[in-house]
């Protein structure tokens, strides 16, 4: 559904239903988290205040080494970001799971320099404005636990969401706003 809709995903390339194998296309490139400086996949995330500011620094420089390496800015991944969750909702694709280790960018070498959403597993058909106001929630609340100071790169992400849904953002926006009170709500009573 997604890839018919224009979204960057991996294409299926084998599916064998008697031994319930699904075959995906291999995507030669690093998830965003790495390439923001989040780390690798399965270590833990560390909470900002639990970073010095050497070492804020220096993985700020690390970030930047890897996104030198894939010839992009980190605004430009922000916009690709929000570009590829809009025309997901667009379809009325829920992913459940957006974080920065479900998006993946082609290293350069592939000759390809699109952002690819993965890992669809909790993902369902939902046109409510409630669902993707939620799904855009769990993709702040990921980019706060494991990019420290990033609001700006999600506001970023916001925008460029903005521009492609058009008159649909209003009641979207909207609803993230409530989501978000929820949860503040929901993280001070416990």
């Amino acid at each position: 559904m997604s890839r018919r809709a224009g979204v960057n995903v991996p294409s299926v390339r084998m599916v064998d239903a008697l031994e319930g194998v699904l075959g995906l296309q291999w995507i030669d490139g690093k998830s965003v988290r790495f390439l923001l400086g989040g780390g690798a996949e399965g270590e833990e995330e560390i909470e900002e205040s639990a970073y010095e500011e050497d070492d804020i620094l220096e993985d700020q420089s690390e970030e930047e080494d890897a996104l030198v390496e894939f010839n992009i800015s980190k605004d430009e991944v922000m916009q690709k970001i929000g570009v590829e969750i809009a025309k997901m909702h667009k379809a009325d694709v829920i992913h459940g799971d957006l974080t920065t280790s479900n998006m993946m960018l082609y290293h350069p070498r592939s000759g390809l320099s699109d952002l690819v959403l993965i890992d669809f597993g909790l993902s369902y058909i939902s046109s409510l404005v409630e669902d993707k106001a939620v799904d855009l929630y769990v993709l702040e609340r990921a980019f706060s636990s494991t990019h420290p100071a990033s609001e700006n790169l999600f506001a970023s992400v916001l925008q460029a969401y903005e521009r492609t849904m058009g008159k649909e953002w209003q009641s979207i926006g909207r609803r993230l706003d409530d989501v978000r009170l929820r949860g503040r709500k929901r993280s001070m009573v416990g």
